[in-house]
């Protein structure tokens, strides 16, 4: 079936951001004597929302309890409003992309484990107000992926099936969210994790650049 839409991932997928979540996550945990950490470790330690980020921080500082959790969570998302944007970038390619896309008419929507406003603030300062069809980041009232159920919020407004749409995501998590909505699921190898994971995920496909998603339309 021809795709008529992609839904992308944000972080590590979209833009590079993780300098931006090291950088707040860092300051967070420094308050109460953890940290920091490196690019690498947080890599692993993102993918699953912003509360299990800093689980897994204070897990790999000693704190198994997460006796600390409350205290930096809140000083994390305080940091975050005001920093989200911390050097981050698109990934080469990324524009040239959406673009080939948008000529091509199929649909673009975001999927995002990050909060819904700052997920709205990266966006339109990345790529504009106009670029994407659809934006979700997360919000109280709908599960965080691996859930299936953004995707379908997606698709209802869309107006498509999961037939009809590509997902785009780097990490285990996202080929569970897009196998679990039943669409096929692409695995960016320039993102936070290796082949090895998207593969153990079962990915329909791993690409190593963006363009080469066009391939798989």
């Amino acid at each position: 079936m021809r795709k008529k839409a992609v839904i992308f991932d944000l972080d590590g997928t979209l833009s590079d951001s993780i300098n931006s979540i090291k950088y707040c996550a860092d300051k967070a945990l420094a308050k109460v004597g953890y940290g920091p950490f490196s690019v690498k470790q947080y890599q692993y330690f993102v993918g699953d929302g912003a509360a299990n980020m800093v689980r897994r921080a204070l897990e790999t500082g000693g704190d198994t309890e997460h006796a600390y959790f409350e205290e930096v969570f809140a000083e994390y998302k305080e940091i975050f409003r005001d920093n989200c944007m911390y050097e981050v970038k698109p990934y080469e390619g990324i524009r040239e992309l959406l673009t080939a896309l948008k000529e091509k008419g199929l649909k673009l929507a975001v999927l995002s484990n990050k909060p819904h406003v700052e997920t709205l603030r990266v966006i339109e300062t990345l790529f504009g107000e106009s670029c994407f069809d659809v934006i979700q980041g997360q919000k109280d009232n709908v599960p965080i992926k691996p859930s299936p159920v953004g995707v379908f919020r997606i698709l209802e407004q869309l107006e498509l099936t999961a037939e009809e749409i590509l997902y785009l995501g780097d990490t285990a998590t996202d080929m569970k969210t897009g196998k679990g909505a039943g669409a096929f699921t692409v695995g960016a190898l320039w993102g936070f994790r290796e082949r090895e994971e998207l593969e153990a995920a079962h990915a329909d496909a791993i690409i190593a650049r963006p363009l080469e998603l066009l391939e798989y339309i």
